[in-house]
């Protein structure tokens, strides 16, 4: 599931090598670019704008911005970064790859983005977040963000009191019904084909779920498109204002192949892989939020941004000091910034 961000303004792109460009415009990416901007660093973020949370009314769990629109983060994120000389650039990353190092032996990278145009930058932060894929069930995208929903962090206070259904992907789907049950005292579970084990069924049980072993066919709206439930195979239409669903979670890697990033299976989905701050396995490349942290919410995957951002001002830092120090053992100092 994507969608698209209000349009904006975009910066043009960097002329020459730039310190670091980052790949995503989200929370994890603005921040990391901010710290970044912050440090005199050249920062680029490139942003396809279709951010994970676009259908949301707001975001939630997150001090003092609790209840503000998804866009209206993003806009002030990006006015910041455009504060301390950052560029933001509209555009989709087609292709990421290694580039011949410098003179002095630093890392290099080239970014072709979609419309052709290229940029060189010493390192690169992967935020590109995931994607949503949903069960297919007619009926069940339209209502994405609004009644169904996957969080009960992000959404559960909303929808608090309402007749609630889970909708069973996975083996993880056991655990968001208990999560959802502390939400309402109307809590269906449809285990849709996956497996519902004789343990869970009697905790179910004492807690009041109700468990629905036919499948569902597809969502039911009222007269004025609101969800107003599910059919079965067998016919029935089950009431429900809400469903709950643990959608598969997939890294957004298109265009990124060319990096040789590795990827893992988690229990909730596939991205890449990370070690401490976003270090990945290749050199010069570190990744932040959703792409690797399948379950972060915005204010985690802004702090694992500014983590990322910080590491890799450290690197270059470290590189411009190398540099230097060749330069006087070559008899030609060099800046100690570049």
């Amino acid at each position: 599931m994507t969608a698209k961000a209000p349009a904006y303004a975009t910066d043009a792109l960097a002329e020459g090598t730039v310190d670091a460009v980052v790949i995503g415009g989200g929370a994890a990416g603005l921040n990391g670019a901010l710290i970044l901007a912050r440090s005199r660093r050249s920062v680029v973020v490139i942003d396809s704008g279709s951010p994970r949370n676009a259908p949301a009314e707001a975001v939630h769990g997150l001090i003092a911005l609790d209840g503000t629109p998804p866009s209206e983060i993003l806009r002030r994120g990006r006015e910041q970064v455009r504060q301390y000389g950052g560029r933001v650039v509209s555009g989709e990353v087609v292709s990421a790859e290694p580039a011949a190092p410098s003179a002095d032996g630093d890392l290099r990278f080239t970014v072709t983005l979609a419309d052709g145009r290229q940029i060189t930058a010493r390192r690169i932060l992967v935020a590109t977040g995931l994607r949503d894929v949903l069960p297919e069930v007619p009926g069940l995208a339209e209502h994405w963000g609004d009644s169904v929903v996957h969080c009960p962090y992000c959404h559960g206070w909303e929808v608090r009191d309402e007749p609630i259904g889970v909708l069973a992907t996975a083996p993880v789907s056991i655990d968001h019904a208990y999560l959802f049950r502390q939400l309402t005292e109307d809590l269906t579970y449809f285990t849709h084909g996956t497996d519902l084990d004789e343990d869970s069924r009697a905790r179910f049980a004492a807690r009041g779920i109700r468990v629905i072993d036919t499948p569902v066919t597809e969502v039911v709206d009222d007269e004025d498109g609101a969800l107003a439930g599910v059919r079965l195979a067998d016919g029935r239409v089950v009431a429900r204002r809400v469903l709950a669903v643990a959608a598969q979670l997939q890294a957004r890697t298109q265009g990124l192949e060319g990096l040789g990033l590795p990827v893992q299976d988690l229990p909730k989905g596939r991205g890449f892989a990370s070690g401490m701050a976003g270090t990945t396995e290749v050199p010069g490349v570190w990744v932040a939020g959703n792409a690797t942290d399948l379950v972060a919410q915005v204010g985690a995957s802004a702090a694992a941004g500014a983590l990322a951002g910080a590491d890799i001002n450290r690197m270059l830092a470290i590189a411009d000091t190398d540099a230097a120090l060749q330069g006087i053992a070559e008899g030609s100092p060099k800046p100690a910034t570049r």
